[in-house]
């Protein structure tokens, strides 16, 4: 909803108050169940909206409840930035509330692909509500956390109307499960909460599997034959797969993307496949700084295709993409035809930055796989 706080008037030069002495805010508002307020946020991170006023400083709001322990609010844009959504994950906030007008921007930022990987990348639970407009490409919620995913996400042509989505979920708030705690067989544990407090959610340990570590991807030279194309208005360097099974490479300056694959052709599609690298800022409806390896199905035949918006694909992948990042803050996701997620089997993040992604069995063809890695301390470079 829409906040009015009178503020004061221009008096100190540095003052952000508008010139009729009231500030708009787009705001989260949160009631208990006898009807309280007890919490309310103001977006941050605004997108075209001239309704709205910037808040003088960035809001990190969270509030507590009988059920689940701790939540934190952000709203729509804020997920993409540092403060608030990430400011509240390194808080130890695990459940985050996510209300939403995203317009889905296909390969790497549908609203479902990046809510997923959001949850998984940062280790949390979201609850992610989000408008149905077909008028502005709005339409994809659900409830994800880093083990499951319940979502909702309307076809072309579907009625335009709402869907309620119900899961159950565990309580991820760290100081909530130190707590006794009664299992659906109605088992009373005690769990310590001295790994998981100050645990920031995002993985960072040496290693978060007992696998051993896959082949160093910077033995495998880049492969040869690159073009630049332009994805989400970003001008990745993309290679082709050009056999049905191998590994390629892709750099993007010193920023490189290796992929190993097996490509599994259902009857006689013809698709073409490229793997992507980015690493630079992203400057088109917002700006932010992005490092982004993506496995896409190309729009058409032509490599000049490679990077445009895609729903449907028929061929199936079973691949593992990695890549080495400057930042910890990787969001993982697998896009499968007509907008279906698809858990990955095998993540895996070591102390110097490898983001390694294992995936097979797909369930449907593969539209996007894609580890989009966030540079939030070069925001403002």
């Amino acid at each position: 909803m829409a906040d009015l706080q009178p503020c004061p008037l221009k008096t100190d030069p540095t003052s952000s108050c508008p010139s009729d002495g009231r500030w708009q805010f787009n705001t989260n508002v949160v009631f208990r169940s006898d009807g309280l307020l007890v919490a309310r946020y103001h977006k941050h991170n605004l997108f075209f909206e001239q309704s709205f006023d910037t808040p003088p400083q960035p809001e990190i709001i969270t509030f507590d409840t009988p059920f689940a322990g701790r939540f934190g609010l952000m709203i729509c844009f804020d997920i993409l930035f540092y403060e608030p959504t990430v400011a509240l994950v390194e808080k130890g906030v695990r459940q985050l509330i996510f209300p939403t007008a995203w317009m889905n921007t296909l390969p790497l930022l549908d609203s479902v692909q990046f809510q997923q990987a959001f949850s998984l990348g940062a280790n949390v639970t979201l609850l992610a509500a989000n408008l149905r407009k077909d008028q502005y490409n709005m339409r994809g919620s659900g409830i994800y956390t880093p083990f499951s995913a319940t979502y909702h996400h309307a076809q072309k042509g579907d009625p335009e109307e709402g869907r309620l989505l119900v899961a159950r979920v565990p309580v991820l708030d760290p100081l909530w499960v130190g707590k006794n705690v009664t299992t659906k067989e109605g088992v009373v544990r005690s769990e310590s909460t001295s790994s998981t407090a100050t645990d920031s959610g995002f993985c960072n340990q040496e290693s978060c599997s007992d696998s051993p570590p896959p082949e160093n991807a910077s033995s495998v030279p880049p492969s040869s034959a690159t073009f630049i194309s332009s994805m989400m208005f970003d001008p990745f360097t993309f290679v082709l797969l050009n056999e049905t099974e191998g590994k390629v490479n892709v750099c993007n300056g010193t920023f490189c993307c290796h992929l190993q694959y097996r490509w599994l052709p259902q009857g006689d599609s013809k698709e073409l496949y490229a793997l992507g690298a980015f690493a630079g800022t992203h400057t088109v409806d917002g700006r932010y700084a992005l490092q982004v390896c993506a496995l896409v199905r190309c729009a058409g035949l032509d490599a000049s295709s490679c990077g445009q918006e895609v729903e449907e694909a028929e061929s199936k992948m079973d691949f593992l993409l990695e890549g080495k990042f400057g930042t910890r803050y990787v969001y993982p996701s697998v896009l499968a035809s007509k907008m279906v997620l698809e858990q990955p089997e095998h993540l895996e993040t070591t102390a110097d930055g490898r983001v390694t992604m294992k995936h097979s069995n797909m369930t449907g063809g593969l539209v996007t796989a894609c580890l989009y890695g966030r540079m939030y301390h070069l925001d403002n470079e």
